[in-house]
């Protein structure tokens, strides 16, 4: 990421917080003076969004440090962390509550939102919705997956605020709408936890690569070298900013080492320049021989 790209991640998470904890201000104060589980539980949420913007500026500023001793590959993981330490926290949200709305429905508890509550939460859902198209925007430029997770935590932070203005609107005739709406949030919150869980652990054990990129790259050696090396048998590492890839191509076993090099250096710099892949070609014998004539 260009240092221009990283400013700019960093005050979209500056512009996050700042958003938060005004919402998380306003939500509380509204949740104190309606005696609302759901809306005091919707502040919480937002202020840990506060907490997930933090860990935004934080984990973009990792991201970017250069390769060292210590980290050969540089520290573009650590935005699949961040990410997932968002993924967590959410989990952990649901799960209070969860807990928390199940006392209130135990207790047989009723309550009276008032037209604060309906107030603050249509501000909440404008703003939110702001927010998730403003860093849906950053995250197509920059490409940050700690962008995108906060941009998913934004929208479901808007449906979950329009539940909540529903259950208000019904509050006033059915007294249990507060302990049900405090449990569809944490449903939606369990929901988006799982997604940005399952999506970074998946980034980081690692998998196939995408058959789209291995038909690209495929195609842009054929261009480069001039004939079909048979490209295969691809080893993709992902390392956020840093990609390798470990790959083997066909050559005929008459070919002269020195030409041997020469055509491997040539896919690794190819796939280096069109693709920032840092390439290892293994060269293997095309069977069965075929004549190889060099160049002119």
């Amino acid at each position: 990421m260009e240092l221009k790209e990283q400013r700019y991640v960093a005050q979209t998470g500056w512009i996050s917080m700042s958003a938060d904890i005004f919402l998380f201000a306003v939500k509380y104060w509204a949740g104190i003076i309606s005696g609302s589980i759901a809306l005091i539980a919707d502040a919480w949420d937002t202020l840990t969004d506060c907490f997930s913007a933090l860990i935004v500026v934080v984990g973009g500023k990792l991201a970017n440090k250069p390769a060292d001793h210590e980290h050969p590959y540089g520290h573009g993981r650590a935005e699949h962390i961040t990410a997932m330490a968002i993924g967590v926290v959410l989990a952990i949200l649901s799960y209070n509550f969860i807990v928390s709305a199940w006392h209130k429905f135990v207790a047989h508890e009723a309550v009276d939102f008032g037209c604060a509550a309906f107030i603050v939460t249509f501000i909440s859902i404008v703003c939110k919705q702001l927010l998730a198209r403003y860093e849906l925007r950053v995250f197509r430029r920059t490409q940050s997956p700690t962008i995108k997770a906060n941009s998913w935590n934004h929208q479901t932070d808007v449906f979950a605020s329009a539940m909540l203005l529903a259950g208000i609107t019904l509050g006033r005739y059915v007294w249990w709408m507060d302990a049900l709406m405090a449990f569809l949030i944490a449903c939606m919150i369990g929901y988006t936890s799982y997604g940005i869980l399952a999506q970074q652990v998946k980034a980081l054990l690692g998998g196939k690569i995408d058959p789209q990129l291995a038909g690209d790259i495929a195609e842009t050696v054929i261009e480069a070298v001039g004939y079909d090396v048979h490209i295969h048998n691809f080893h993709l590492h992902d390392y956020g900013r840093h990609r390798e890839l470990s790959c083997h191509i066909m050559l005929p076993p008459t070919m002269a080492l020195a030409d041997v090099h020469a055509v491997c250096s040539k896919v690794e710099t190819t796939l280096a320049d069109r693709f920032g892949i840092i390439a290892t070609v293994h060269p293997e014998p095309l069977v069965p021989c075929t004549p190889y004539e060099p160049d002119a």
